[in-house]
């Protein structure tokens, strides 16, 4: 899911950055640049995704972006590469940024690579949800929602649950307005993340406030895949339905899986994807 976020909201790279280690990022816009080096050698490297700040055909700074739901000693090979081949690339300097979902996760992440030269030594910038102070404003979080429905899940039980709960619910409301699909993303994944209180919680902030797109669409979002599929007897639902889980999980969907699961119109085929799709460590083994 962080990587959805950053996808949608590029800007939360930096802001992370800023907020959490003190870098003093450059100011500017925030643009999605390409996480293929297929132009490049070693061609078959290819990070999660990649953010460049100011103009973004010479950017003044870029950030490799990963999301890692558990320690991978490999990645103490390939990121040195993500970020060498950026800096490449593009001629500026370039920053490892790693989401992780908790605090032993990033702990084992950041751990430094010592890249055989005096003094080389890549120390992975690790960031998990606890990191992040809460967001208690709802205008703050109507500004950069992606950046609430992040940190929420650290503290939606925590003594500020209240004023987390209600940003939350006013960063749905903004996100929903202008993106349904994203909202729906957003809202799935937090209630995944939260606890029984702290949905109960938000559901009576909705209420209160009036919020137009938890009626919408939140109470009955979690079966309209299968009730797609079962008024229309097609693949659609089941294929929608499927990406959700992954995206939810915070697992990468490469564009060569997306397609094969869109096009896919085999139900019985795509039925047995959706029960793997929640045990996966990557989109790829779905459909090993």
């Amino acid at each position: 899911m962080p990587l959805e976020l950053v996808r949608e909201r590029p800007v939360l790279a930096p802001v992370i950055l800023q907020t959490v280690f003190g870098l003093d990022m450059p100011y500017g816009a925030a643009t999605l640049s390409s996480e293929s080096f297929a132009g490049l050698n070693p061609a078959e490297l290819r990070c999660d995704a990649t953010v460049v700040l100011d103009d973004p055909k010479k950017p003044s700074h870029g950030i490799i972006v990963e999301s890692q739901l558990k320690f991978d000693e490999d990645k103490a090979f390939s990121w040195p590469a993500y970020t060498a081949l950026l800096r490449h690339r593009h001629k500026c300097g370039a920053t490892l940024l790693v989401f992780c979902p908790n605090a032993a996760v990033a702990q084992r992440c950041a751990e430094p690579i010592d890249m055989g030269h005096p003094e080389w030594v890549l120390r992975p910038l690790t960031v998990h949800p606890g990191m992040l102070p809460p967001v208690t404003d709802p205008d703050q979080a109507s500004a950069l929602p992606e950046l609430a429905v992040y940190s929420a899940p650290a503290h939606a039980d925590g003594p500020d649950a209240e004023a987390v709960l209600t940003s939350v619910a006013a960063a749905l409301a903004a996100v929903t307005a202008k993106n349904h699909d994203h909202g729906r993303l957003y809202d799935d994944y937090l209630a995944q993340q939260f606890s029984e209180a702290a949905r109960k919680l938000l559901e009576e902030i909705v209420k209160t406030a009036g919020y137009e797109w938890k009626s919408d669409f939140a109470k009955t979002h979690r079966a309209e895949g299968l009730a797609e599929g079962e008024a229309k007897g097609e693949a659609k639902g089941e294929a929608k339905a499927l990406l959700l889980v992954l995206e939810g999980r915070g697992i990468v969907v490469p564009n060569a899986v997306r397609e094969r699961v869109t096009n896919c119109s085999d139900s019985d085929q795509l039925e047995r994807w959706l029960k793997r799709a929640g045990v996966v460590e990557r989109a790829e083994d779905l459909l090993d």
